[in-house]
């Protein structure tokens, strides 16, 4: 309904055909606007389907510098009048003709950390008289900060607004800290000739590159890192796999108060309500990167270990100004996002020098920055020694875990299951995580952590293996009630009971045929998080899990899943839903619901998913990690990487091929567990062919 994928530049791209259609943000006003999001490690461009762009920066804070504007006019042509838009995987362009003129404008974020965006102008003369006119590029400058807004926008203006350019290059340059800026370039025209203007807008910098080498190279350099696909069971892959990492990696912003990049989970959490969280989210963004852009991943654990405090403890989000906030959820599982990460960073790169290098805490806090390898350490001990264990033996819930309403939904007294209540889902996490967590910590020559994180997880395995009840996995326990998940079945718990080992084969086997009879049945988006139950929902970061859990005993089953996780999908099922075409939210609503396919709201509280529901990092960092575990590429509890194919994946350091062999680039030594049983050891560059390795 909206138009259809393309290319542009090489490169994915969707051609934007529609007219005004209008949408229900639930608590804003109805709109006819539909937008999404591309960027650089710095500068997010936010492009519409009205023709205009937005400027948003997260260096100090969430910030706007600009929203709905930038236009190109000549004469009576103006470029948001522009019937096709096409929306590329770091650029957006328009094109408007008439009179014998053609005119067409690129907006384009460089590649690396340029605060602003590139404009390419082209003017095209297809008449019979000379064109004579003036050429102006129009924006409008509007800082304004987003800080825990859950109502009305209160349109705050940031004190430090930064000042901010509009320039032709060789030519004309603009800047203010508010308010319009204008620019324009005589031309004069023969008939049948060309022209090319270059325009920059954006944050204050000193730029010397010939604009036309830039873009060139930004565009080359973007074609180089972003990775191929190929799978005879989800051709819809080959373009959504370098489209979803394009928009990954443009969601990232190197942070100007804790160092490194944030990987802000983004939508109505960041845009609309204007906060980062929670801690968890950006950890899980960045797993994929650790096979596409693996200093991206590291920089990313080392910001959201900066995060925290000396104790070991990562506050649930941080607000819009980059402080901790903790008033609202303090969850039980954050700390296994950051161990997860750190071990399969390690597994892939084998770069155990980067654990060696000091990490801050946040400033709040006053305290001494110390080596990654010791915050991650105190992270393991506040997990073990402050979340802890409950009566039965699992991992303490406090006021939630993954799923911020879990204590609620659970129909248990919220005081009691906030001071006694237990997390079977954690539990299952924390027995795969802490096994690879003791795989890194060996490596880094702290035997006693090693041990101690082995000693947990066996014991905690244990104990999930013990929530079987003869049809799935119990969800948490709570002192005086019935165990939570007895009889409905709560989905986030049942993939983790599988991949720690908890399930037996027999009992995984039975397991994914009862979610794809219960929870799978009738959704074209993947598995409902509940059933029975209320209307469903299905959360990508849940059903990535379930694809990696039925990958090794269903492998039909987590080939269909992903395919129902996917861009193509969602299109099929909702072609006149904007939301999940090029980008989504964090969840979606299942059939059965009054708004199927669109997303949650809340309006009581104030808060809404769908009032900004696209552009959440989940919708694009999910698919990703669930195509690599279709791959069997993970990381093993030794410390080893597993790659056994299946399918075909090739991005700047690593290769697999469905038939089992592969290539990767490490920093250190590193050992790969490939198909039958093979191993290759070494440092560098590996290969092998399932035969023989080199």
């Amino acid at each position: 309904m909206f138009g259809e994928w393309s290319t542009a530049e090489g490169l994915p791209a969707f051609v934007y055909r529609a007219g005004p259609v209008t949408w229900d943000p639930i608590i804003d006003p109805p709109s006819s606007r539909h937008w999404s999001h591309v960027g650089n490690r710095r500068i997010t461009l936010v492009a519409d389907s009205d023709g205009l762009t937005g400027l948003w920066d997260e260096h100090l804070g969430c910030r706007w510098i600009a929203e709905r504007t930038g236009v190109s006019r000549l004469g009576g042509l103006s470029t948001d009048s522009a019937a096709t838009k096409v929306f590329g995987p770091t650029f957006f362009r328009v094109a408007v003709a008439g009179e014998g003129i053609e005119v067409e404008r690129t907006v384009l974020c460089p590649e690396g950390e340029a605060p602003w965006v590139l404009i390419r102008v082209d003017v095209v003369n297809r008449g019979d008289v000379a064109l004579r006119g003036a050429l102006t590029e129009e924006w409008e400058v509007r800082p304004r900060l987003v800080n825990l807004e859950f109502g009305p926008s209160r349109e705050e203006v940031p004190a430090d607004a930064p000042v901010v350019v509009l320039e032709v290059f060789g030519g004309e340059r603009v800047a203010t800290t508010a308010g319009q800026l204008r620019v324009a370039v005589p031309l004069e025209l023969p008939p049948g000739d060309r022209t090319r203007i270059w325009f920059r807008f954006g944050l204050e910098a000193t730029v010397s590159e010939d604009p036309a080498a830039l873009y060139e190279g930004s565009l080359a350099g973007l074609r180089e890192r972003l990775p191929s696909a190929r799978a005879a069971r989800a051709p819809e892959a080959a373009t959504e796999i370098p489209w979803h990492a394009a928009l990954l990696t443009g969601g990232a912003c190197a942070d100007g108060v804790l160092g490194g990049h944030t990987l802000d989970q983004g939508s109505a959490y960041s845009f609309r309500h204007g906060f980062n969280g929670a801690a968890r989210d950006p950890l899980q963004h960045a797993l994929p990167l650790v096979y596409l852009e693996p200093d991206l991943a590291l920089s990313v654990l080392r910001n959201t270990c900066a995060w925290g405090s000396p104790d070991g403890d990562l506050p649930y989000a941080l607000d819009g100004q980059k402080q901790p906030w903790t008033q609202l959820f303090r969850p039980s599982d954050q700390n296994l996002w950051a161990l997860w990460l750190a071990a399969e960073y390690a597994a892939a790169t084998g770069d155990l020098a980067a654990f060696a290098e000091p990490v801050p805490y946040h400033p709040c806090h006053g305290a001494d920055p110390v080596p990654l390898a010791e915050n991650l350490r105190r992270q393991f001990r506040f997990f073990v020694d402050e979340v802890g264990v409950g009566e039965h033996g699992h991992v303490r819930i406090l006021n939630a875990d993954w799923n911020d309403l879990a204590v609620k939904e659970s129909g248990v007294d919220r005081e009691l299951m906030i001071e006694r209540g237990e997390s079977v889902l954690n539990s299952a996490m924390a027995a795969w995580v802490l096994p690879m967590y003791a795989g890194l910590a060996e490596r880094l020559g702290d035997q006693a952590t090693a041990a101690q994180a082995r000693e947990r997880a066996a014991d905690l395995r244990a104990r999930v293996a013990a929530e079987w009840n003869g049809r799935w996995f119990r969800r948490a326990h709570a002192p005086g009630a019935d165990p939570v998940g007895e009889n409905d079945l709560w989905l986030e718990v049942q993939p983790w009971a599988i991949l720690c080992g908890a399930a037996t084969s027999e009992q995984a086997r039975a397991l994914l045929a009862t979610i794809d009879e219960t929870c799978r049945a009738g959704s074209p988006l993947g598995a409902r998080i509940r059933w029975p139950g209320a209307p469903g929902q299905v959360w990508p970061s849940i059903n990535m899990t379930l694809v990696w859990a039925a990958a090794w005993h269903d492998p039909d089953l987590a080939w269909d899943e992903w395919r129902r996780m996917t861009l193509h999908a969602h299109t099929a099922a909702y072609p006149g839903t904007w939301t999940g075409t090029l980008s989504g939210p964090d969840c979606y609503l299942a059939p059965d619901s009054d708004r199927p396919g669109e997303t949650w709201a809340l309006p009581d509280l104030g808060v809404a998913m769908q009032a900004y529901p696209v552009a959440n990092l989940h919708s694009h960092a999910q698919p990703l990690l669930g195509y690599l575990r279709l791959l069997g590429v993970e990381p093993a509890a030794g410390g080893q990487l597993r790659c056994v194919g299946g399918g075909h994946f090739e991005s700047r350091t690593l290769t697999v091929r469905a038939d089992g062999s592969g290539r990767l680039k490490s920093a250190g030594a590193v050992e790969v567990l490939g198909p039958d049983g093979l191993r290759v050891r070494g440092t560098g560059e590996l290969s092998w062919d399932g035969a023989r390795s080199s």
